[in-house]
């Protein structure tokens, strides 16, 4: 087979193809399941058991642990998932992909979920053209879902087709008298031709053709296929490319599961293939040990050595067997025993990959507040309280990326940076006031005494007025492009004007946040130092609003410019009201005043 140049550049087009499914499925999946698909997928991996079970169910119907993988990373991505739960997932795929193992092993066949792909097309594309939106994002999911899979599929097009040539490889032999060294390099041929043909499948039939030829021994078998657990993991590491942080976090997961086992297995090799040589000879009767020791001393036994060269069908058969024996084995120890270490896993993946803001994470997370079965309702509205100060502190950073974005030239890739920061403030933001009111709602079906429904529905109040909060914030920037599109520049009195501002804003923030932290007992002095801040805050706005006017008319910057230093102002002066709201929510609702 003649690799050319258009070869090449089709496998980009193919990856690129692969990359954009991958965006396109992970935004449509936001939109369309969100909340609903979070709840199931919550439940389903509620634990550490359940989740592992939901990724062998997941990889053994489909027939692909990249597939499956893919999808976990895209399901984080989206923020439907956690890191932790993901995990739990990522181990159980690598045990379900032995079914594929197992299927090639015993009828040489395997589901192509590519083949369906254009089915789903020619469903996906007339949805977008649909009146109401949902119909839409599940269209744009369909679409993504399909090109994801087509990228797929032309990736394993438009690389060397090893596995309908496996003479290609029958040069190896050369190098399978080298003891463990053999070991050594045919464990990163398996990476290599794993990564190649994007399928631990296809290399598990490209070994299990060469082991029948009698091209290599068993052992080498199984080192190519320990390779292969790592090889597999860069269809993942290639969907995380497009995602966030959490994302990229999952494909490093993957990989280090991955990569820890084999290089465990690695070092005991030549035991733990005994085990699975022995436990091939109790199920099948022939150990496949006993095969490479036939070849190597060129034992014409007529139950094993075909007499025109290679294996008999009865030795093939268990060579079959112990090759897909040996990734159960391997994947059922390696799970059995990482399981317990999911949340250092966390820790150790958070390690490798930190925030690059040390102060934020671009992921949706809650945590106080869990998935599981509601149980004491008074007790929960603790961690509902204690939640809503995370919300707040979120909301927080918030203001203070509105307050530079300001000062930010729409050139500067800073600018950029801190406007997509805010916006996928405002969507965690979102869902967390869903989030939470959600889980709120269900805490008032239990049963509450008088005062715990009241603390409900003052919290309810609580969170509606953060999201606003949040919503101002995005508003400053937006505020900010429009200026920038009208090519519109402040000058360095008026930029003066709107930090003193920004800082008595700053300042109620603060002060709303050290109330949350302490809703159940918030200090008086804190009640008052609100009331006054945001009367500072009106004031500062009026006496603005009124010097606006006047510096205009004294032709001090133009009426285009006035609009918009106005038009932040405003939305300042808002966020001043939507705090004082908050504060007032503790106020009333947890402490009501009764009059004398």
């Amino acid at each position: 087979m003649n690799y050319t140049v258009i070869d090449f550049i089709s496998l980009l087009g193919a990856v690129c193809l692969f990359l954009y499914g991958m965006k396109v499925m992970s935004e449509g999946l936001q939109k369309v399941a969100g909340d609903r698909l979070r709840n199931i997928l919550g439940i389903m991996t509620k634990n550490r058991i359940t989740g592992v079970l939901t990724g062998i169910v997941i990889t053994a119907l489909i027939q692909s642990s990249s597939a499956s993988t893919v999808m976990v990373v895209s399901f984080v991505n989206a923020g439907l998932m956690s890191l932790a739960q993901s995990m739990a997932v990522i181990f159980g795929a690598n045990v379900g992909t032995t079914v594929t193992t197992w299927i090639i092993s015993a009828f040489s066949f395997e589901v192509n979920i590519s083949d369906y792909s254009i089915l789903l097309l020619a469903v996906g594309v007339p949805m977008l053209f649909m009146k109401k939106s949902t119909y839409k994002s599940l269209g744009e999911f369909l679409i993504g879902f399909c090109f994801l899979f087509m990228g797929l599929d032309l990736i394993s097009k438009y690389v060397p087709d090893l596995q309908a040539n496996p003479e290609m490889l029958s040069f190896l032999t050369n190098y399978t008298s080298l003891g463990y060294g053999s070991v050594i390099i045919f464990f990163i041929i398996g990476i290599i031709l794993t990564m190649v043909a994007q399928s631990s499948a296809a290399t598990f039939a490209i070994t299990l053709i060469m082991c029948s030829q009698g091209w290599i021994s068993f052992s080498l078998g199984c080192a190519i296929i320990l390779g292969g657990n790592i090889g597999t993991t860069i269809t993942p590491i290639l969907a995380s490319l497009s995602g966030n942080l959490a994302a990229r976090r999952t494909a490093m997961g993957h990989v280090l599961f991955n990569v820890i086992g084999s290089i465990i297995v690695l070092c005991i090799f030549h035991p733990f293939m005994n085990l699975v040589a022995d436990i091939t000879q109790w199920c099948n009767g022939i150990n496949p040990i006993d095969i490479d020791a036939a070849l190597e001393s060129a034992m014409a036994e007529s139950t094993l050595i075909d007499p025109k060269g290679g294996l008999t069908s009865k030795a093939q058969a268990s060579v079959a067997f112990g090759l897909a024996m040996f990734p159960t084995v391997f994947n059922a120890c390696n799970l059995l025993i990482m399981i317990w270490f999911t949340k250092l896993y966390v820790k150790v993946v958070c390690w490798i990959m930190p925030a690059k803001h040390k102060d934020m994470e671009e992921e949706f997370t809650l945590k106080y507040i869990g998935r599981g079965m509601l149980s004491a309702s008074e007790l929960n509205i603790t961690q509902a309280q204690k939640e809503i100060a995370v919300y707040g502190e979120r909301v927080a950073r918030m203001l203070k990326m509105a307050r530079d974005i300001v000062h930010l030239p729409e050139k500067d890739s800073a600018y950029t940076e801190t406007y997509n920061r805010l916006e996928k403030y405002e969507e965690i933001s979102d869902r967390m006031d869903i989030e939470i009111g959600t889980y709120l709602n269900h805490v008032a079906e239990g049963r509450l005494s008088p005062e715990g429904k009241m603390r409900v529905a003052g919290m309810l109040r609580v969170i509606s007025e953060i999201e606003s909060i949040a919503d101002g914030c995005f508003n400053v920037a937006k505020t900010v492009a429009r200026q920038h599109q009208n090519h519109v520049r402040f000058t360095p009195a008026v930029l003066e004007e709107i930090d003193n501002m920004f800082t008595l804003v700053q300042e109620g923030m603060d002060n709303m946040l050290a109330i949350l932290r302490e809703i159940e007992t918030p200090e008086d002095s804190l009640i008052i130092k609100a009331y006054n801040k945001e009367r500072e805050i009106n004031n500062l706005r009026n006496n603005l609003r009124d010097s606006n006017i006047y510096n205009i008319n004294n032709k001090e910057y133009g009426y285009q410019e006035g609009i918009f230093f106005m038009d932040l102002i405003s939305e300042a002066e808002k966020l001043g009201d939507y705090m004082l709201n908050v504060v007032e929510g503790v106020k009333h609702q947890f402490h009501p005043v009764t009059d004398a």
